[in-house]
């Protein structure tokens, strides 16, 4: 297969070689941080490096639904009445802790956590968040002011927070849970955990715009992965799969980087100022760095996916569309359309060649099309929908000629704003015969009230 100085198979000397690639990814053309721990926010600012709750990123809550006119049914009565045994059984077991070893027992903090998860169960976060912080508590008495038993604890708290939409306390909380971790993870794949379901925050955060200044949030979100990935790398070598999460998290960062819209000054004179002047300058170094640092991170994807077993067309093509999206964001377009032709030219190998190069270039697709940095709206099936829009997409990629074609009226003020982002929004185009091509008539449907 012929490559291109820009193509997937290309490192910085024009051979694959990821050892160069993570390099790149891991030096700073700016000052790093230090390793221990991501750069600190700029003072007066908020946004310090958190940590949230173990598992997958969090899962804001869904609006709540009416009840049901008919009441609660009987298997709902079943599990309130089996939740209520369940926290009187928990709470019978701390009483009698206090009773026999007295109220600072190490022991009790344990069960404080089942009691706050028993009540999170049957949904009454208030007293939950109390219960957890008694046991946060307890243990800074029995285990020190980073002793690790309090990170189930905090964590547990943090999910009831964001339960109730109390966000900034939820952020607050975490600042003080990041700190605990990097006491208590010295090295290991907790440690990367870690920093990992922190940088997911960070992201999460930005979206929810904690805090007066989301750049920040987007430095500490690429930082964090950045030493998730070392640490990895120092235990697991430079061809391990489970440097997938961290590269994968810091192309999303990129791509929230470089769509980063510049924030309004809070005025000029003051320290304060002078410190938000430093945190955007550091910001736009970072900016300038985006495109190569982009494609480096997908360069070190496409020879990791690849590490474990011989190329095989489709993951090499995915790997060649990945490459020409990120081109395509950033308006190199020529490139971006050298990378398409090198993932057609590879399916050509394939009996079924046809077939899968319609699956994965034969309609247009909405850019960034990476999972987690998604601009759009999900669009739903036409029966479940209350908003329906058509479109044309060029071969360019650019949306043109979009109406409505519902009769519904009630969600306007959303449905305009979708239009809006819709028209800014870059696509990949169809290709028909190896060739970006027009589609007409496109038809999304969305159910305006999921966001």
């Amino acid at each position: 297969m012929n490559c291109c100085p820009n193509c997937i198979c290309s490192g910085p000397t024009g051979a694959r070689l990821p050892r160069l690639l993570l390099a790149a990814l891991l030096a700073h053309c700016i000052p790093a941080p230090a390793e221990e721990a991501p750069p600190p926010a700029a003072p007066g600012e908020s946004l310090r490096p958190i940590q949230p709750m173990a598992g997958p990123p969090i899962e804001l809550p869904a609006a709540p639904r009416a009840d049901s006119d008919s009441g609660p049914s009987s298997l709902q009565q079943l599990t309130r009445e089996q939740d209520r045994l369940d926290i009187q059984s928990y709470r019978d077991v701390i009483l009698e802790l206090e009773h026999n070893e007295g109220a600072y027992s190490p022991r009790i903090a344990e069960h404080l956590l089942s009691l706050g998860g028993a009540l999170q169960q049957a949904g009454r976060h208030v007293e939950a968040i109390d219960v957890f912080k008694r046991g946060v508590h307890l243990s800074r008495i029995n285990g020190g002011l980073y002793g690790g038993e309090q990170v189930p604890l905090l964590q547990s708290e943090i999910r009831s927070h964001i339960a109730l939409g109390n966000f900034a306390a939820a952020d607050e909380r975490q600042v003080y849970l990041y700190r605990v971790q990097l006491r208590t993870l010295s090295s290991g794949p907790r440690r990367a955990n870690a920093l990992i379901q922190q940088a997911s925050w960070q992201q999460q955060a930005y979206e929810l715009r904690l805090g007066e200044h989301g750049f920040n949030r987007l430095m500490n979100m690429w930082d964090l992965y950045r030493l998730a990935l070392n640490d990895i790398i120092e235990r697991e070598g430079e061809t391990s799969p489970k440097l997938l999460p961290p590269l994968y998290g810091m192309l999303r960062a990129q791509y929230l980087i470089s769509d980063y819209q510049s924030e309004s000054s809070s005025g000029f004179g003051s320290e304060y100022d002078f410190a938000e002047r430093q945190g955007q300058s550091r910001f736009n170094a970072y900016r300038a760095q985006s495109y190569k640092k982009g494609l480096a991170v997908i360069r070190a994807i496409h020879d990791i996916e690849l590490a474990a077993t011989a190329p095989e067309p489709a993951a090499v093509a995915r790997s060649h569309i990945r490459m020409g999206d990120w081109m395509l964001w950033h308006g190199e377009d020529d490139e971006a359309l050298a990378n398409y032709h090198l993932a057609i030219e590879e399916l050509a190998a394939l009996e079924d060649a046809q077939v899968v190069e319609r699956r994965l270039l034969g309609a247009p697709v909405a850019l960034p099309a990476l999972q987690g940095v998604e601009r759009l709206p999900p669009v739903v099936p036409r029966e479940r929908a209350n908003a329906v829009l058509e479109f044309d997409i060029t071969a360019s990629g650019r949306l043109v000629d979009l109406d409505r074609v519902d009769d519904n009226g009630d969600n306007d003020a959303k449905v305009n704003r979708l239009m809006r982002q819709l028209r800014k929004t870059q696509f990949r185009p169809r290709f028909e015969s190896g060739q970006p091509v027009d589609t007409d008539n496109v038809i999304w449907a969305y159910d305006s009230n999921t966001w």
